[in-house]
């Protein structure tokens, strides 16, 4: 019985270190971009368009976690 719960429970927990991991990323890119607007606030509008496209890249990994989950 408990053999079975830890096969089920390590065989998804690739997936719950994927999105610690992005969740990190995503806010150390947060805190990144705060800096480097606070350091030049006129480079607010590159600073956001590199931070967001940073961010959704970041995201993808999970994604690809999960897609990996069912094979």
């Amino acid at each position: 019985m408990m053999l079975q719960l830890l096969a089920e429970m390590t065989g998804s927990i690739h997936v719950g270190l994927a999105a610690m991991g992005v969740g990190i990323g995503i806010g150390l890119t947060g805190l990144g971009m705060a800096t480097a607007v606070g350091r030049n606030p006129g480079a607010f509008t590159p600073i956001l368009v590199h931070g967001i496209l940073a961010i959704a890249f970041t995201e993808a990994i999970v994604f690809y976690a999960l897609f990996l989950l069912g094979h």
